[in-house]
């Protein structure tokens, strides 16, 4: 990054202070997030009584007639919609960082590769076919079904990108075009064979992205696959920017990337799959989220990876809270948001900035 003279900034004089500032918007926009809605509740309110609930009544205070009713609110409706905003904007960008360097392309996220499509042929298929009439996949069907398909597909692109050789970046591109683009076409398949009006309906609206189904019930499994997937990356800087000199340079360091390649598709086939079975699909979070955040932070993944972590889960929290209020009571689908948002601004990235990959 340069300054308006032309000269070079340290990226150590700018890196802890955006971190931080990251962290206060995130926190800001939480309390912001819970504050409105049908119901508009004051911020300093939904403040005093976050910290009433988080300190367990050592901080803040319910001394408004209508607080208990209010905290039910925040707490049983709203908050766990904005914690599922921020996992599934970390757990989005988090791929689209780690997919990117794996194929070394500055296009590539779960999408593109595939792996959104085959969990979205699984969730498609628990939907319109169904699983069978047990308690625990009735209940989870969708995601189980989301789950499986990911791995099925993730595992696919593995196989077709490994015959004749190794699976290099290249072949790992186009068996993911093709891979998801079979996937999409047997989704299709199911759809218009399916005699089912309501799950049709419901196909459709969750094609498109949701966070309605959010609840206390779902962050748990939501928050291990996440914050999870997170922590290991976090470690794994070293290799990532390895990833991006190439496969020579790699054998010259005495490291495997296509042992690698594997591991951090299989890894970001859980994440992408855990998240499009609770979220559907929400399109170019992983993609622009990245782009950003090299011209800030660099190409460095320690740097890269906590500052994309922290822009995509703002990112979505505020996609969500559109979503909620563009409308007068009407809830807009969060992937058409995104997608909104993310097209534009990735054209702007492409061709006022003439961003370059990897630097």
């Amino acid at each position: 990054m340069r300054n308006k003279n032309g000269n070079r900034i340290s990226l150590r004089y700018i890196y802890y202070p955006t971190i931080f500032i990251l962290i206060c918007a995130i926190v800001f926009s939480a309390i912001f997030s819970v504050s409105i809605g049908q119901v508009n509740i004051p911020f300093k309110q939904s403040m005093e009584m976050l910290l009433h609930a988080l300190t367990n009544g050592k901080i803040g205070s319910l001394s408004n007639s209508n607080s208990e009713a209010y905290l039910n609110i925040i707490l049983q409706v709203r908050m766990p919609r904005v914690i599922f905003a921020l996992l599934i904007g970390m757990g989005l960008s988090l791929c689209g960082v780690v997919l990117q360097a794996v194929v070394q392309n500055p296009l590539a996220d779960p999408y593109i590769l595939g792996i959104s499509s085959g969990a979205s042929l699984g969730a498609t298929f628990a939907i319109l076919v169904g699983f069978g009439s047990g308690a625990l996949l009735s209940q989870f069907g969708v995601a189980f079904g989301a789950f499986i398909g990911a791995m099925i597909t993730t595992i696919a692109v593995l196989i077709l990108s490994s015959i004749g050789g190794k699976a290099t970046s290249v072949k790992l591109v186009l068996s993911g075009v093709v891979i998801g683009a079979l996937c999409s076409s047997f989704s299709s398949l199911i759809i218009y064979f399916a005699n089912d009006a309501e799950g049709i309906k419901t196909v459709t609206f969750w094609s498109m992205g949701s966070l309605a189904s959010s609840s206390w019930v779902k962050t748990p499994i939501m928050a291990v696959v996440v914050l999870g997937g997170c922590l290991l990356f976090l470690f794994q800087h070293r290799v990532l920017n390895t990833m991006l000199l190439g496969d020579e340079s790699a054998i010259t360091l005495g490291i495997n990337l296509s042992a690698y390649r594997k591991l951090y598709m299989v890894i970001t086939a859980l994440i992408t799959g855990t998240m499009v079975a609770y979220a559907g699909m929400v399109g170019f979070v992983g993609l622009i989220i990245p782009h950003i955040c090299r011209g800030i932070f660099g190409a460095d993944h320690k740097r890269l990876i906590p500052g994309t972590l922290l822009l995509g889960g703002l990112f979505l929290i505020w996609c969500d809270i559109l979503s909620r209020t563009l409308i007068h009571n009407v809830e807009l689908p969060i992937g058409i948001i995104t997608s909104v948002i993310g097209a534009p601004l990735f054209i702007y990235i492409l061709v006022k900035k003439g961003y370059n990959f990897g630097g």
